[in-house]
């Protein structure tokens, strides 16, 4: 099982005994949890645009999690959310567009029409594809599998300037990522099964993103991936 590379010192989740930052006291924060892959695209987005002194991390435990989160923070009561110039916004895909339209850094989606185009089309098809995958795990998983991963394979052949997406990295790949790595681990190490054999531009993506700080250093420990796996989705496992 891959291991994890040199990771920042990251803050400790707060539990229900913490007490809340200052809350909209003008300091931007982004509540996450390091598990979840929703959180993590927005993550990913914060780290790539260089925004680690102008975005906050708040890491929240969702299983004893802080009343005051919910009450005053985000009544949703999920993560990611960002607290941003007196008020909180949610939904992973919103944010990472939020974060990039309105902070400085690298833009993270390019001006080309055709590229904005088959990026929006990517982005409209994600949930979709997240979904075949969970849905994989209840059946011949590798197989049922198989079509989410040609979909992602024959995407990454669209445009030649570049081993990602849209060709250079964007927000496309941090919305597909998330989901990608998790079954990417559980398949390994689960199903002894690699989704990359065949996919030769669905594993040279994966070795360009792991050349990416902004990515590596929210990556989940795969040990915790698979035992999550297993306890919600593969309890015959």
């Amino acid at each position: 099982m891959a291991s994890l590379g040199v990771r920042p010192v990251l803050p400790p989740p707060l539990t229900s005994i913490s007490d809340p930052p200052p809350l909209f006291d003008g300091t931007t924060r982004l509540y996450i949890s390091y598990s979840r892959p929703y959180a993590q695209r927005v993550w990913i987005a914060r780290n790539y645009k260089g925004l680690q002194d102008k975005i906050n991390l708040v890491p929240i435990n969702l299983q004893d999690g802080p009343a005051w989160y919910k009450e005053k923070v985000y009544p949703e009561n999920k993560v990611p959310s960002l607290e941003h110039n007196g008020k909180v916004l949610g939904e992973s895909l919103d944010l990472i567009k939020y974060v990039d339209a309105n902070f400085e850094g690298t833009p993270l989606f390019p001006s080309d029409p055709a590229k904005k185009e088959f990026g929006e089309q990517l982005i409209s098809h994600v949930d979709t594809f997240s979904k075949d995958l969970f849905v994989s795990l209840k059946g011949d998983a590798v197989q049922q599998a198989s079509p989410a991963f040609e979909y992602l394979e024959n995407a990454l052949g669209k445009f030649d300037d570049g081993p990602f997406l849209l060709g250079q990295f964007s927000l496309v790949d941090i919305a597909y990522i998330p989901f990608v790595e998790r079954f990417q681990i559980v398949f390994a190490e689960v199903f002894k099964h690699d989704i990359t054999e065949g996919r030769p531009k669905l594993a040279t993506w994966f070795e360009e993103l792991n050349k990416l700080n902004a990515y590596t250093e929210t990556r989940v420990d795969p040990q915790e991936i698979v035992d999550l796996f297993k306890k919600r989705f593969l309890p015959q496992q």
